[in-house]
Formats: structure tokens, sequence, C-alpha cells
């Protein structure tokens, strides 16, 4: 039984986050531990509602109030059974997903303080090493089954564990040199340090997953190569595919890149700095994408452009400026437009903000200026109104609002268009939509029969924790396409959508 007093008790409280004068200076996460002590206290506000509204923004299902309890009476390990029962990498969600679920959570309404769900979530997790390790549950016996996995992101891999649990056997494909998907190379280590992903690896590589890095489905290998190895290929390639800009003057000079770029050049110095070997932030071609002693122009509110900012201040930028086209979100929840238990629209600070730079609301680029050379000196913005007609968005200037703002960087953190255009689609028969993403049939598989797909490819660019839940969901189809045992769980369907008000 819940304490049904704890949330009068005890305040919404989370962890200090590192000083930033000494976490820009590193790459090490920005929050440490919580310890037990404050994660019991905040685990028992937890009320164990009658209807827990927490359940239904997740879409993982996770059994929220049930390990909010176990850890509120100390009782760890069972927690850690709770947590991995619908979450295969809880270190990870808890770490990097918004948590949709405290959105959710009765004790925000009335503009309340929802309980500490992904803290708790992410000490549960880390309890599961500290108390033993991520312990591999090999099968005893094969089905003799076999299936692809392209793509080693948090879907490929949620996918792969639970059918090699089952019994198959599993390959992942990946075409970088490393295993995780844009947990390895799009995810700073401020946010997500490897070691998390590498334990999880160990775990699944013992529990006979096979990894197979370096190869580019498609092109390495074709689809039919592919289809006369394994029984079943799941495609879990993620949205790649970023949204750019090519009418604004002045695109292509040197110096403006998409912010994936960037992410990915600066997480392979840190990856290499870890191995003991020499690595300069650069692209494929050689050219630097480093922002020391830059001024950096960041387009975009969101995540990745979070996520950049938060690089530039650990490489020594000159200064930043972070460009939203939208007006800034109010503070707290507008009940109107975004009824509780939905996901607000609201102002997020992320940690990359309070270590400085500017956040300039309102605005569009209306050109990247020229220093005469071919290299970015400034973006020329205008302040804007954005409005909906038809659908469609018209962006208004401002007239007399025109500025200029100094920038030898600009990087495009304006969200992705899809999975990208490569040679497996038409190799295996697959199309993209309108949105630049796969369809997939009520039971995950695509236009091709033994074809399924899952995740951002799917869904679209979205969440950790709908990916893991779409990999969960995939992998219980292609048990079933195979004739298996039993029934995996399967959390989600393809056409489940986030909740929203009707």
């Amino acid at each position: 039984m819940p304490d049904p007093n704890g949330f009068l008790r005890y305040e919404r409280r989370l962890p200090a986050r590192r000083p930033v004068a000494v976490r820009i200076t590193d790459w090490r996460e920005v929050y440490p531990s919580a310890g037990e002590e404050l994660i019991r206290e905040q685990a028992t506000r937890c009320m164990d509602c009658g209807i827990p509204f927490c359940h239904d923004g997740c879409p993982l299902g996770n059994r929220i109030p049930d390990w909010n309890d176990l850890v509120r009476t100390g009782s760890w390990d069972a927690a850690v059974e709770s947590l991995h029962a619908t979450n295969n990498f809880p270190e990870f969600t808890g770490r990097l997903c918004p948590a949709p679920c405290e959105a959710a959570c009765v004790l925000g309404l009335g503009g309340q303080q929802p309980v500490t769900i992904k803290q708790v979530e992410v000490e549960i997790a880390d309890a599961a090493v500290a108390r033993g390790g991520l312990n591999p549950r090999p099968v005893p016996a094969s089905t003799g089954r076999s299936v692809a996995v392209v793509g080693s992101g948090p879907a490929g891999l949620a996918a792969a564990q639970q059918l090699a649990r089952a019994g198959h056997a599993v390959t992942v494909y990946e075409r970088d040199d490393a295993i995780g998907g844009l947990l390895r190379y799009g995810i700073p280590d401020f946010k997500l340090e490897k070691q998390h992903i590498d334990r999880r690896l160990a775990q699944l590589a013992a529990e006979g997953v096979q990894f197979r890095t370096g190869v580019n489905v498609g092109v390495d290998v074709t689809a039919e190569e592919l289809r006369a190895r394994h029984d079943a290929v799941l495609l879990a390639c993620g949205a790649l595919q970023g949204r750019d800009t090519p009418e604004t003057p002045g695109r292509p000079l040197r110096g403006v890149h998409q912010a994936m770029t960037h992410l990915v050049a600066a997480n392979r110095v840190v990856a290499a700095a870890g191995d003991g070997r020499p690595a300069p932030a650069v692209l494929p071609d050689g050219t630097p994408i480093d922002a020391a002693g830059k001024h950096v122009v960041i387009i975009g509110g969101g995540d990745t452009a979070a996520d950049c900012l938060g690089v530039a201040h650990r490489q020594g930028a000159a200064g930043v400026h972070q460009l939203d086209l939208y007006p800034e979100p109010p503070h707290g929840r507008d009940a109107e437009r975004d009824p509780w238990p939905t996901w607000p629209w609201v102002l997020r600070n992320y940690p990359a903000h309070e270590e400085g730079g500017e956040r300039v609301f309102a605005v569009a680029v209306q050109e990247f200026v020229d220093d005469g050379t071919g290299q970015v000196k400034g973006v020329r913005i205008a302040e804007v109104t954005v409005e909906r007609r038809d659908g469609r968005r018209i962006v208004t200037a401002l007239p007399g609002s025109e500025r200029e703002l100094p920038a030898d960087l600009v990087l495009l953190a304006i969200g992705f268009e899809g999975t990208e255009e490569q040679p497996l689609l038409a190799q295996f028969g697959v199309t993209r939509n309108a949105r630049g993403a796969v369809d997939a049939r009520p039971d995950w598989q695509t236009d091709a029969d033994g074809v399924f797909v899952a995740g951002d490819m799917h869904r679209g660019a979205s969440l950790i924790v709908w990916a893991i839940a779409e990999g969960r969901a995939a992998a219980a189809a292609i048990h079933s396409y195979l004739g298996g045992v039993g029934d995996l769980p399967a959390p989600v369907d393809p056409a489940r959508q986030p909740l929203a008000a009707r």
C-alpha cells in the first residue's frame, strides 16, 4: 500500500546538476546520482492512483506506481524486475526521454508538481548495474529461425533482444563503425555516457545477438542476399533525413551545416579521446566543424538544438544564439490548448541553456551573409508571426525588424523529414510515404512480405520511448510470423498515437 500522504509531506525535488563551471570543461553527464534517501522520498510522492494516467502517457506501459512503491519500501531487486518487465533499456529512457508519463501524472492536475518518474526510473536502472550487473538471459534452445535487424538504434536493439530471448537467431546490421545508432554518435556524452550502451551490448551479445558493423545494407550486402540468409527482416534505420532550408539565400555558404553532422563529429572526437586516439572535429571530407572560438547560430528550438548548444559550450564557442521560429512558450500548461494529461506546449529549459548562449524567439533567417570568400559571416534575421491556414504554416516577416547576428558556424536543427532515401528501400520493395516514413500493416509488415519496420523509420522522428515500444511490438509480430510459441509483449500497434485532445 503506498503512502497516501507522501505527496503532501514531500515536494518535488531533483538532484542538483553538476556546477556549470565544472561540467562545461568535460563531457561527463550533467546529473549526478540522486542518492537513495532523495529518490525514496520522491517515490513516496506516488499515490498509486486508482486510474494511473502515467500508464497512458508512456507507450511502453511501464508499471510506474508498482516500481515507485517498491523503491519507497527499499525493495530494489523487485523494482529492477518490474521496470525491466516493460522496458529493455531504462537507463536510456531515464536519461533521454522527456517523460510524457510525468505530464500525465495525476499530481500534475491543477498546476501541481508531478512525481519525478524519470529520475526514479534512472536510479532503478543504475541500481541494476550496481547490484550485480545486467545479467544476460540466454535461451536453452534455438527455434532454428533467423532474423536480420537493419539498424542498431533503440528500436532495433529492443527488437533484437526480444527475439533473441524468444530463441531466434538475430543478426544486427549497422552501417556505422559502432553499434548504437543515434545513441552512439547523435547523443552527446553529457546526456548519455557511452558506457551505458556498451553494457547493454555485452548483455545482448551474451544472449546470442550477433552484431555486424560497417555493413551498409543495399550497398555492401543486397536485400536479396539478406532475405536469403534470414527468415524475416526488420528495418529500423531511423529518420535521419534532416530538414533543410535550400530557398534561403546563402544556404550553400561554407559554415552552414545540418546539426546532426556537427553532433556526430563531436561525438567521434569524444569517443576517440576515450580510446586514447587524437581526432579532430571534422566532416567526412575533412572539413573542420568545431565551434571553438566561433560565433555560433543554432536554428531550431528542440532537443537537437539544445544538444548543439551544449556541444558548442564544451568546444569553446565565442558566443551562441539559438533561434526559434515560434514565440516564447508559456511557463506553465495552458489547459485550453493542452488539457491534462496531454503533452503540453511549455517553455523547456535544458541544462545547456543555463550554461550560456542567448535564445531568440519569433524570428526567421532571411539570409546567410557571405564574407566575400564563400564563408558565412552572419545571419540576417527578422521578427515573424506564424499562423496556420488550411493546414499550411504561413510565416510573415514584420517590416523594419531585420537585424544581423555574427555567425562563423550555423547549425540547422529544424527537424527531420523521415528516413533517408537509400538503395535498400527499392531493393526490399518498400517506399516512403508523404512524411518520408515507411508504412506498416497492422502486423508491422511493410508492402514486402516478411519485411517489417519499426521505430522512427515507421513513425518519423519521435521519442526514444516510442522507438523501444515499436521495437518490442514489431518483435512480437515477427515472433508470430515465424510460428513462435506463445506471445511476446506488444505495447503498441502501428496506428497508436500519443495522448491528444480531440
